[in-house]
């Protein structure tokens, strides 16, 4: 047996040791989801800083729920407050955004752009908005791109305002891996006249 032959059945046998270790603490599909990561999925992680600054435009109570239902590597999660009550659920570890059962004060993420429905991907935005916006009690704050904001008809924003959800602020981003400018949007269950919608058709 050649040098490079032994070397590569030493690595063999030391990965298949590591895979039985960690089989014996973690769950089969949070280890799949560990090896199975792709560059894209790290592409769209938010940056520890840029959700830190967004998260500082909500005025969080002490022991608010807050959920973080798309949680990635942790940005926004890591950068929530002491004072509240943390969940999250991320697809990539096992759990999918569908599974949180109840309500919660706050959902704070930066959302998938786009789902598969099974034919076709389509803009999630609204899909991800709707959901959502029966699940809060205070309101809702996501990071997106103008197609996502273009999402918003007249129809959508008075489906909203009829649940008592209102958007109290737009903050603007730029993020130079993503090229372009994106919105950190704050939706609030209080009444606000910051954003309105002419129902009429002209």
């Amino acid at each position: 047996m050649d040098r490079t032959t032994f070397y590569i059945l030493i690595k063999y046998c030391f990965f298949n040791l590591f895979l039985d270790y960690i089989s014996r603490i973690l769950p089969l599909n949070l280890i799949f989801c560990l090896f199975m990561k792709s560059d894209l999925y790290y592409l769209h992680q938010t940056s520890k800083d840029l959700a830190k600054d967004l998260i500082s435009y909500i005025t969080f109570e002490d022991g608010d729920v807050v959920l973080e239902p798309f949680r990635g590597e942790g940005a926004f999660y890591d950068a929530f407050p002491s004072n509240v009550v943390k969940e999250w659920t991320e697809i990539e570890d096992g759990r999918d955004y569908l599974s949180h059962e109840g309500t919660v004060d706050w959902v704070v993420s930066n959302p998938p752009y786009r789902l598969e429905t099974g034919t076709k991907r389509v803009n999630s935005f609204w899909i991800i908005l709707d959901h959502f916006s029966n699940k809060v009690r205070k309101g809702m704050a996501f990071l997106i791109n103008e197609k996502c904001f273009g999402t918003l008809t007249v129809k959508r924003i008075k489906i909203l305002n009829d649940k008592n959800l209102y958007l109290h602020k737009i903050v603007t981003c730029s993020v130079k891996k993503w090229y372009g400018r994106y919105y950190f949007l704050v939706f609030k269950k209080e009444k606000c006249d910051f954003h309105e919608a002419l129902v009429k058709t002209y």
